[in-house]
């Protein structure tokens, strides 16, 4: 197995240029599960580690926030969990204190694995994915076109995950998980909301429960047009229930070890549930303290 180890970005994108079938890895927390259990034997691996921008985040001129690829879950938590707490919640969700310190959004992102925990919250937010070869310069991608099937993402063979681009939180935001312990645990399925109050409408998130992760449209439209967005009014049970349906409507999940398909579509509805109640809630406590 070919290892190449690049110190520059652009010494990255030649690397991956000229060996489109290594397997780039920046923590390898998914990548060398695989290559231990023999899942995978990939002809060459590009570890990005020494590629030092890839762990740098910074506010763009628009206000939005540019966060490399490399930037570990821990450092997400402790430095934008404020500015991103649906995120930064998700985060606190992946394995164990070792694994948060290693792996990374860009690292999920590259796996692409339904069951990935940053996927809802980025669908949510309207994360934009920067995407980069050495041929053809960047390419923004928005999450919700970027996942195209079961582990199957949208970069071309010679791109790379520079860094993903999220708008700094306008509103409450949550996420939830169900998985089959509250710790180290791959989700059976996963729910993320974000309230977009300017803009009156939420985002959402599904993972676990399709081939790819995705948004609730019809949800987030329900959403839109019956919540009372002066936010003096608490939330009537009916359209509670109904945005659940509505949520558990946009899954397509299957019958796997971790769970039924019937139950999927249950914790969905219940996730979904939970988690507008409580960014709706805090949106309350919020209006009421701009009184």
């Amino acid at each position: 197995m070919e290892f190449l180890r690049p110190a520059t970005w652009g010494d990255a994108l030649a690397a991956r240029a000229g060996t489109p079938e290594a397997v780039p890895i920046q923590g390898g927390t998914d990548v060398m599960v695989e290559i231990n259990f023999d899942v995978r034997r990939p002809a060459a691996l590009l570890d990005l580690t020494r590629v030092g921008e890839l762990g740098r985040w910074e506010v763009a001129g628009d206000g939005r926030l540019r966060v490399g690829a490399g930037v570990p879950y821990a450092r997400l938590i402790a430095e934008l969990g404020d500015r991103l707490p649906g995120l930064a919640q998700a985060a606190r969700t992946v394995g164990s204190p070792q694994i948060r310190n290693r792996g990374s959004v860009g690292g999920n992102l590259g796996a692409a694995s339904p069951a990935g925990d940053a996927h809802p919250p980025l669908l949510a937010a309207g994360a934009v994915i920067e995407a980069e070869s050495a041929a053809r310069g960047t390419r923004m991608i928005p999450a919700a076109d970027f996942y195209l099937g079961v582990k199957r993402n949208a970069l071309a063979p010679d791109e790379l995950i520079r860094a993903f681009w999220v708008p700094p939180a306008a509103g409450p935001q949550y996420f939830s998980k169900v998985g089959t312990r509250n710790a180290m645990v791959i989700a059976v399925c996963s729910f993320a909301i974000a309230l977009h109050p300017a803009e009156r409408r939420a985002g959402t998130g599904i993972g676990s429960a399709a081939p790819t992760p995705r948004r609730a449209l019809a949800a987030e439209e329900f959403l839109a047009a019956e919540l009372d967005w002066t936010g003096a009014a608490p939330l009537e049970p009916a359209l509670v229930a109904r945005f659940g349906e509505l949520a558990a409507g946009a899954a397509s999940p299957i019958d796997d070890v971790r769970g039924t398909a019937a139950y999927r579509r249950h914790a969905i509805a219940v996730l979904a549930r939970r988690t507008l109640t409580w960014a709706w809630n805090d949106y309350r406590e919020e209006v009421a303290a701009c009184a």
